[in-house]
């Protein structure tokens, strides 16, 4: 009831994941009283390009338990360290991606005792093999991830924040997990998914505001239909953005570093020093204070301090070292005398792929008028650098640098920027690339969500559905054993009787003698006819308002939420598996995009078998009243598959999903669902 008057108000503040996962809930409500959120009308997004760009490939998860992790995860921990880099696997950070060589492949099915470990029936061990690859490969600890209290948590690449409940994907949390022989948890099982960029989007009108969009605005144009406006800071900028310096080494790019930090710590400056990493971050502390220089560390392992380290970063003499955590929207105040010696001073020990990262640690500095100095240090073992500056470190090469001597040039920037650029593009055609998969998956969940959402606001007319239905089972069964094109003598009759007894009783009233005088269209009429009177007499039975409801309630409801969770597991299979269909020169995503339709095809067809089996199932228990009289309680209706579903079950509260819909949805005993902010491996 709170969340719906916050949301009933002209104005409500809200985080984009609390906003996401509501959107999430409600769609899987069981009542209309416990959706909370009023028709998406409009949406101002702050720090937009955070939201709608960096987390754009990060879908929202609600999920419940799935099956059990298996042994493999612990078995791959054991094989992966015996494999050789270059000779077994190869790691590729562009694409990231840890391809497998062939001599890999014999040791591998070597230690696992297989013959081929690509046959059909071996599909779990490559994921698995895969997964721990990229975990022992591209993830590692204090950088992308730390353990803390026997968990493995996520560290975000572009605030340097602790990721509480999110989890790699595609097998690779739990890859880590052995990885760091901690307890390795079950896979979970995806309830409903969103992502912010399909979220955002169903809104009728859409704004965000940021300092740093200007770089994105391809990006806000083609996919989110948004202009990009610069507005002219309140106060003219007093900063100094000073040029690059570049060193061909990390060692002799640290020792910079830190004689710079030096140097202006001894003037009475506040110096702040970005790093990538949170491993970066301590080093740089460690090596400051064995030269007397003490300083404060903020990166995840320190999150609950922010507040108190930001407060002083501003003071005379301060050297605080930060992640991206203090890059963006933090306002560090200066402290008495520091205008005087020229305002808080920026370094950035390293560039970020994404010029949007470097602006918001600039712009910590300068703020409102204020004086103040920013300068990157750069090297060629960089990560930035390593992956995509090769031009120009093979003209450092040819000049002949050495490690120790400093470069500041318009070429450097140059390139650094044409790196940067790099990444940006590749980056962005990675998002409308996933997007334009997620597009066909989301056209999917408005019909279903409009579904259920008609069947919660009583707009469902369940029995037009249900005769339709009838209707077209008959047709279908009809057409199966006795087709247009199959001479009345290769008709099966009795399977046509057979078929149609498992959805309503048809054999007590239609014999078989009586089906082998009719042509087909009188068969198909009669057999019809039949399906409408004992529907009519069911309804008849229990009353049309009972009916009604036991039809949208009882039966729609749990069969849409239990097919639509097989559904994404089932969407999720196809769209890891589609790539291979580049080899057979085919288009992955037109060849999605097809399938998708077709499994979907399937989805409502089988929706509507299972819906229109169990309406001939229902039945009424009748309890006597205080006075004797036998009175109806509430129905249930059983179907193939389903469990009976009393009235009032299921029912969700307004910041969580019932554990008891979770039950119904997934089966005996699971794990209640969780909100899982879940981080694609790949």
């Amino acid at each position: 009831a709170q969340r719906r008057e916050a949301y009933n108000c002209d104005i409500t503040y809200v985080t984009n994941n609390e906003v996401g996962f509501d959107y999430l809930r409600d769609n899987m409500a069981w009542q209309k009283e416990d959706m909370v959120q009023r028709d998406l009308s409009y949406a101002i997004v702050d720090e937009v390009d955070s939201i709608l760009i960096d987390e754009a490939r990060t879908p929202l998860i609600i999920s419940g338990q799935g099956q059990e992790a298996t042994e493999l995860y612990a078995k791959f921990a054991q094989i992966i360290p015996r494999l050789k880099k270059d000779e077994d696997f190869t790691v590729d950070e562009k694409a990231h991606a840890v391809p497998i060589t062939e001599a890999g492949v014999a040791k591998v099915e070597k230690m696992l005792g297989v013959t081929n470990l690509y046959e059909q029936r071996n599909l779990e061990l490559t994921h698995q093999l895969n997964a721990a690859l990229k975990a022992w490969n591209l993830f590692h600890k204090d950088q992308q991830y730390i353990v803390k209290d026997g968990e493995v948590i996520i560290v975000d690449e572009f605030t340097g924040r602790l990721m509480y409940g999110r989890r790699y994907s595609d097998g690779i949390h739990q890859a880590i997990e052995a990885k760091e022989g901690i307890k390795v948890r079950s896979e979970d099982q995806t309830l409903a998914t969103i992502t912010f960029q399909n979220y955002f989007r169903l809104y009728d009108k859409l704004a965000g505001m940021t300092g740093t969009a200007k770089t994105e605005e391809r990006e806000f144009r083609d996919i989110y239909g948004l202009e990009v406006v610069v507005i002219p800071t309140n106060r003219p900028v007093a900063r100094e953005d000073m040029a690059d310096i570049v060193y061909k080494s990390e060692n002799a790019k640290f020792n910079a570093v830190i004689d710079e930090i030096i140097r202006e710590h001894k003037k009475g400056r506040p110096v702040l020093v970005g790093t990538r990493s949170i491993e970066k971050s301590e080093l740089l502390a460690a090596k400051l204070r064995r030269q007397g220089v003490e300083c404060n560390v903020l990166n995840a392992k320190y999150h609950e301090q922010e507040a108190e380290i930001i407060k002083d970063a501003g003071q005379p003499g301060m050297v605080t070292i930060a992640t991206n955590m203090a890059g963006r929207g933090v306002d560090i105040k200066l402290g008495e005398g520091v205008a005087d010696v020229g305002g808080l001073h920026i370094i950035g020990k390293e560039r970020h792929e994404s010029r949007r990262i470097d602006n918001q640690l600039r712009g910590r500095a300068g703020r409102q008028g204020d004086k103040g100095s920013t300068r990157f240090y750069v090297s060629f073992e960089d990560e930035l650098m390593r992956l995509f500056g090769d031009r120009m470190t093979n003209i450092m090469d040819r000049v002949g640098f050495s490690d120790e001597t400093p470069i500041e040039a318009g070429l450097v920037t140059k390139s650094l920027e044409r790196a940067q650029s790099k990444v940006e593009n590749h980056n962005y055609e990675a998002r409308k690339y996933v997007l334009e998969y997620d597009d066909v998956m989301n056209k999917q969940r408005e019909v279903i969500y409009g579904d259920r959402r008609a069947i919660l606001e009583g707009e469902f007319d369940s029995r037009a559905f249900m005769l339709q239905t009838l209707e077209a089972k008959v047709n279908e069964v009809v057409d199966q054993y006795a087709g247009e094109n199959m001479h009345p003598s290769e008709w099966d009759l009795p399977e046509i009787l057979n078929e149609l007894e498992m959805i309503f009783p048809v054999k007590h009233a239609i014999e078989l003698q009586n089906l082998e005088k009719m042509d087909r269209e009188e068969m198909r009429r009669r057999l019809h006819e039949h399906a409408v009177k004992m529907y009519e007499a069911k309804e008849n039975e229990i009353s049309a308002p009972i009916m009604r409801m036991v039809e949208s309630r009882y039966l729609m409801l749990p069969i849409i939420d239990r097919m639509w969770v097989d559904h994404l597991h089932v969407m999720d299979a196809l769209k890891t598996g589609i790539g291979l269909r580049g080899y057979g020169q085919k288009d992955p995503r037109v060849e999605y995009e097809k399938e998708a339709y077709e499994i979907f095809e399937d989805l409502k067809n089988n929706i509507a078998d299972e819906a229109i089996k169990g309406v001939f199932r229902i039945q009424i228990e009748h309890a006597p009243s205080a006075d004797g009289m036998m009175m109806p309680e509430a129905p249930y209706a059983v179907a193939p598959e389903l469990e009976p579903v009393p009235a009032g079950a299921m029912v969700p509260q307004p910041s969580r999903i019932d554990s008891r819909q979770a039950e119904q949805l997934l089966g005996p005993a699971p794990s209640k669902p969780r909100n899982v902010h879940t981080n694609l491996g790949d």
